[in-house]
């Protein structure tokens, strides 16, 4: 790509060293960035609430010192409007906190603050992250849904808005609408990040996500957000040497586009000599969705007591969910998590030598229609386990739409999962 063209569209690691080298300025990036914004948001609607041009120049300009010796250059974050900023509104996508002003940021968001990101708006969620949609298009089909509930996250970077955004996922709100959008997508293992600042859904799943076009900027985020020495170092891109493979069908719907895109990969990973196995796991995957709606109710229905007063203003799937999480008993909230468990020790203890899962990362293409986000079925096994996942654009069905596929590695084993993500992304490119 020629560094004075389409600016916007590079990764962030791109950026930062053409910035370095002298190829442009951070002030041209910025300006791209903001002729897309001004060009597209009209019609996808990524943003809840956003710095405008020169208010983000004025930041930039006035402390110009600082973000040019910065590991992050001063350039543009989009930031899920569930995390909270105490300079913009956090409203978390209902009418309930209309208005509502944190007086601190979020740990994430201090994090890349001091690092040198710009934070450059609050992007659209789902009500309090869950299944009502804002008004988010998919940048691919402005017919079709972008997925949830980090809708405005995955559609500003799948869009070329900005090259970097958090989202947050309890149960498929970053993977499905990376897969949707046509983005990377990553979530750590269970505690790998701190929440602290970020709206709680279900203390037992929830975790931090990002959002990129490049796996080597996952990679960077994550170095800044578990404040290493240096950010920027990353291993060797690693080749799997065994891969457990699930085509979908054992945990939900899947579209025959979706299959055929997880076989194509299969045959890429054969062709490149990594043993690919398609084992036999009865109705682990099933039980797994299961044991994770049971848990996601019963923990929502607590997190969200002070909003249950408002049950004038909630979704009614909002309220159902909570109607279900206080009609389980403890005792099988106890039992899902307990069953969670037991299923995650035994299959790495079955497959003790397998380096990774490839998955479907979502039913198929993004549907028709933006009233829904989306079946988040793919995602609730690996999510309920508390396994990092990383999710791959490149592949395509017949009109062009994103088939994302996911990679989900072991607890704790994110860095490497991410060094097999990055050399299993130049397969797919």
């Amino acid at each position: 790509m020629n560094a004075n063209e389409n600016k916007n569209k590079m990764g962030l690691k791109q950026v930062l060293s053409a910035v370095q080298d002298g190829l442009f300025s951070a002030e041209d990036f910025i300006a791209d960035c903001f002729d897309r914004i001004e060009s597209r948001e009209d019609e996808v609607g990524a943003w809840q609430c956003r710095l405008s041009r020169e208010a983000y120049l004025e930041q930039y300009r006035g402390n110009r010192e600082f973000f040019e010796q910065s590991p992050l250059k001063g350039l543009p974050v989009g930031i899920k409007d569930i995390i909270d900023t105490a300079d913009m509104p956090t409203e978390m996508g209902s009418s309930i906190h209309r208005g509502r002003q944190p007086v601190d940021d979020a740990s994430c968001v201090t994090l890349l603050r001091d690092a040198g990101a710009l934070v450059l708006g609050k992007t659209v969620t789902t009500e309090f992250a869950y299944f009502r949609p804002g008004k988010t298009a998919n940048p691919r089909d402005l017919t079709r849904t972008p997925g949830g509930s980090s809708s405005g996250s995955a559609a500003a970077v799948a869009d070329h808005m900005v090259p970097v955004a958090l989202g947050s996922q309890t149960a498929a709100s970053v993977i499905r609408p990376a897969a949707y959008c046509g983005s990377v997508g990553y979530v750590g293992s269970r505690g790998e990040f701190s929440l602290r600042g970020i709206q709680p859904l279900g203390q037992s799943l929830d975790s931090l996500g990002l959002f990129s076009r490049k796996v080597e900027d996952i990679e960077l985020l994550r170095g800044v957000l578990l404040r290493r020495q240096n950010p920027f170092d990353s291993s060797e891109a690693l080749k799997p040497a065994k891969v457990l493979l699930c085509t979908g069908e054992a945990i939900g719907e899947t579209s025959a586009d979706m299959v055929a895109a997880i076989r194509q990969v299969e045959s890429k990973l054969v062709a490149e000599g990594v043993e690919v196995i398609e084992p036999d796991l009865g109705n682990w995957l099933s039980e797994l969705v299961a044991h994770h709606g049971c848990v996601m109710a019963y923990e929502a229905s607590r997190n969200l007591a002070y909003e249950s007063g408002f049950p004038e203003q909630l979704s009614a799937p909002l309220k159902e969910l909570i109607e279900t999480g206080l009609a389980t008993s403890r005792d099988d909230y106890l039992a899902s998590l307990q069953a969670a468990e037991l299923i995650r020790q035994q299959l790495f203890e079955r497959y003790s030598d397998v380096d990774a899962i490839l998955a479907p990362a979502a039913p198929g293409v993004a549907p028709e229609g933006r009233d829904k986000t989306g079946a988040p079925h793919m995602s609730r096994p690996w999510q309920v386990m508390g396994l990092p996942v990383v999710t791959l654009p490149g592949l395509e069905d017949a009109q062009q739409l994103p088939l994302g596929i996911q990679l989900v590695g072991k607890s704790r084993e994110d860095d490497r999962l991410l060094c097999m993500a990055r050399w299993l992304e130049s397969r797919l490119s």
